[in-house]
């Protein structure tokens, strides 16, 4: 039986954060919507109450029912949760001229409560709130509060309830995985033992009691969460895992023989596709990049339902689908706006009749690799970069035609081979090149030119969740422009892209 700490999600922008902080720890936790509260079990060893963008004063603020767990189960509200916990447990919540917003002192830390053991007087804090808790609940200490916040936290007394007005989660809090491990670890109980070997034994034998002696078919991308949940199954179930690699058309240049080349030896069943020219007519005349995403993901299963025929006694689905991809896909109220459609996130066409295992659906992409590295898969498939499921189909800004993928391509294979051959590949996330829908005026040879404008990209992060655009030397980026004009029949002019996500996204579509 697996601990776990419940993380209940009210909106906030770094409720992931939460979860990023506590499995560093090596102990697991799930975020869940605060309306949909799962069943609390012995595995279940705390609560975190997130922050938000609401105001508990609001008449429809988000609320949950905190008799529940209180004095039960340790709980800790963070921001919106800590306020929620003093609305309605006796304290007051108002709106209030004394606001905090950014970094921030803490004084007044009492450290005879266990969740400030070890913290400083003076310590930094990141604060983000507009409403203030004015009184604390019933029967409670104020255990630490800053030059213009007096309840900048609480412990409800006779049980191991806390409430603290800043965000422990983010590195600006320069205490705050402190705060946290006192909280799961001290508080709570929670053994520090999750770890990617132990991910591994579990899933393993959880696979072998979900599949059985069942075939599993699953669609390998080449990346590292298709292949890591590939050799998962495979360590479960043999040889009746069948894996298919198809060509779209939108891979990078030589990546349909080179990924192939790179699972030989892996023990893998791996089926190669070459489909180009299917996804090419599907894509004829679409400009929008939803409409693209639906087309490509509409031929990719038309071909990988073809080739799972011929696969006889097929029953599951194997997928990739990583924790970000589950955690955008559920809103806290209701259906959100839709910012782009994940492939991996969904289900299937009710014709396909495959039931679908998700190994890794669990898991931040940075803890993918580190369950990839205990299952020893090789760091050429591991370091790869992250590459978005529909490939150059959303990287060539407008419509789709074989001669736009091929001039992305060689752009491409410059831009990563440079970063490689500079040592700068493994100090970024994720980079590409976006083909743009304008032309610009150049001269080459003495003539004017009038030719196509690429964008190249590259962030630094974790996951992905949040990244910054890589400040990669001028002199680099100046070798790679001129390489690229030179070498790319068809392209005058390069520009890189120094936006950060938020507010934009990593790809353009």
């Amino acid at each position: 039986m697996t601990e776990q700490i419940l993380i209940l999600d009210f909106g906030s922008q770094v409720t992931q954060l939460i979860a990023r902080r506590v499995r560093e720890l090596n102990i697991y936790c799930e975020i869940h919507p605060y309306n949909k509260v799962p069943e609390i079990t012995e595995k279940t060893k705390g609560i975190i109450l997130s922050g938000s963008p609401c105001s508990v004063r609001e008449e429809d603020a988000p609320s949950v029912d905190l008799e529940e767990f209180r004095g039960k189960l340790p709980i800790l509200g963070i921001c919106y949760g800590a306020q929620l916990l003093a609305h309605k447990c006796g304290g007051e919540v108002k709106a209030s001229n004394i606001r905090e917003y950014g970094r921030t002192i803490l004084n007044k830390v009492d450290n005879r409560h266990a969740l400030f053991k070890d913290i400083d007087d003076n310590s930094q804090v990141w604060m983000s709130h507009s409403d203030t808790i004015i009184a604390p609940p019933t029967n409670s200490d104020i255990i630490v509060s800053t030059d213009t916040v007096k309840v900048a936290g609480f412990k409800i007394n006779d049980e191991k309830t806390y409430g603290i007005q800043f965000h422990p989660e983010v590195t600006h809090t320069l205490q705050g995985k402190t705060i946290i491990k006192n909280f799961v670890v001290d508080i709570c109980g929670c053994q520090q033992n999750w770890t990617p070997d132990s991910f591994v034994d579990s899933t393993v034998a959880s696979l072998k009691a979900q599949l059985g002696n069942d075939k599993v078919v699953m669609g390998l991308s080449g990346g590292v969460d298709s292949s890591v949940a590939a050799v998962l199954i495979h360590h479960a179930i043999g040889k009746n895992l069948y894996c298919i690699f198809v060509d779209n058309g939108l891979l990078r240049k030589n990546e349909f023989e080179e990924v192939l080349e790179s699972y030989k030896g892996m023990g893998l069943n791996v089926i190669g596709v070459d489909a180009k020219e299917q996804f090419y007519k599907a894509l004829e005349g679409l400009t929008d990049p939803e409409a693209k995403r639906k087309a490509i993901g509409k031929t990719f299963i038309d071909v990988f339902d073809a080739e799972s025929h011929k696969i006889e006694g097929a029953a599951w689905l194997g997928q990739g689908t990583i924790y970000p991809d589950v955690i955008e896909s559920v809103s806290v109220k209701g259906p959100s706006a839709t910012i782009k459609s994940h492939h991996n996130v969904g289900g299937l066409p009710d014709f396909m009749k495959l039931k679908v295992v998700e190994p890794l659906r669990l898991l931040f992409k940075d803890e993918v690799r580190e369950v990839g590295r205990s299952l020893h898969i090789s760091e050429n498939i591991l370091g790869r970069h992250p590459f978005p499921g529909p490939g150059l189909g959303i990287r060539i800004l407008g419509d789709i035609t074989a001669e736009k993928v091929r001039i992305l391509q060689e752009v491409d294979a410059i831009f990563i081979n440079g970063l490689k051959d500079s040592g700068l590949y493994s100090k970024t996330w994720q980079a590409g090149a976006i083909l743009l829908p304008v032309q610009s005026v150049g001269v080459m040879g003495d003539e004017r030119t009038y030719e196509q404008v690429v964008a190249l990209r590259a962030v630094t992060s974790v996951d992905g969740m949040t990244a910054d655009w890589a400040h990669l030397p001028y002199n680099f980026l100046a070798d790679v422009s001129n390489e690229i004009i030179n070498k790319v029949k068809g392209v005058n002019r390069v520009v890189y892209d120094i936006s950060s996500k938020p507010p934009a996204t990593i790809e353009w579509e």
